[in-house]
């Protein structure tokens, strides 16, 4: 994961040589050995600048629930200033690395509508798309031998276009090479999704959706490898419908641009009479 850049270096580290920082355990236990006073935050009598060095320290120890937390006090303290945009980038860096999507997606969506010029508006645009690309199945994924494109896809759309977005508006940016790639994997796994929902409707014998969505996955996803999959369901849903000169136009199709394709052979066919879940 490539990590954002600072919008000023300078307010990061300049301090660290002239100030001394107030640490948290300070501040708590000075708390505590005042017992009848009202217990506060620790950071609300920091600087805008210590404030942003202590949750730094946090996020480098591994504490990203607190750390997200200084940085939010910090959007309030630095609001319309180059800080306060670094802050509101950390934070949503630290919602996304927490699992937080919705309100990752939240902070980085408000930073990109407030700061359109920002010098780092090309890294916020990134991690929009880094929010909405997960290739983590997670257990229940795994249990299940499901992928990817077994799962609702809009996320995968929603990410595709934010990395399209990094690419067209921001051709030289740091991050352009890598959003390429992923718009890559995000094409094949749309199309794969497309051909698994065509799998499913000519499983239970619902052989014109499953001709649409083969038809479907085609069209929008000519390049993809999964075409020779939707290639072959086109072909049978079409002999199940008794549309035999259609039938004939979608293999020979598949014959020509797969000419040595297990999907050509009756073992290749068979596979989808298979059982369209598998849990073990």
């Amino acid at each position: 994961m490539l990590r954002g850049p600072s919008i000023m270096n300078s307010l990061r580290y300049g301090l660290r040589g002239s100030c001394v920082l107030i640490s948290f355990a300070t501040v708590i236990l000075a708390a505590a050995g005042c017992s009848s006073a009202p217990s506060k935050d620790p950071g609300e009598n920091l600087e805008a600048e210590q404030l942003y060095e202590e949750a730094r320290e946090l996020e480098a120890k591994g504490n990203f629930t607190l750390a997200a937390k200084l940085f939010e006090r910090l959007e309030g303290k630095g609001a319309g200033t180059v800080l306060g945009q670094q802050a509101q980038l950390e934070r949503a860096y630290l919602l996304y690395q927490s699992g937080e999507k919705a309100d990752a997606l939240a902070t980085i969506d408000r930073f990109i509508k407030v700061n359109p010029l920002s010098p780092a508006i090309d890294y916020a645009v990134y991690l929009r798309a880094l929010i909405n690309f997960n290739d983590n199945l997670g257990f229940l994924g795994k249990l299940s031998r499901q992928d990817l494109s077994e799962r609702d896809q809009q996320a995968a759309r929603d990410s595709y276009e934010s990395f399209k977005q990094l690419t067209e508006q921001y051709p030289n940016s740091k991050y352009a090479a890598d959003a390429q790639e992923r718009m890559g994997y995000i094409i094949n796994t749309l199309a794969q999704y497309e051909v698994h929902v065509a799998r499913y409707y000519y499983r239970r014998g619902a052989y014109v959706a499953a001709a649409n969505r083969a038809q479907a996955a085609i069209q929008e996803f000519q390049y993809s490898p999964a075409t020779e999959e939707a290639l072959s369901i086109l072909a049978r849903s079409y002999d199940k419908l008794g549309l035999e000169k259609l039938r004939d136009d979608a293999e020979r199709v598949l014959r020509t641009n797969y000419p040595k394709s297990a999907l050509l052979s009756g073992d290749g066919i068979n596979y989808l009479d298979k059982p369209w879940w598998q849990l073990w």
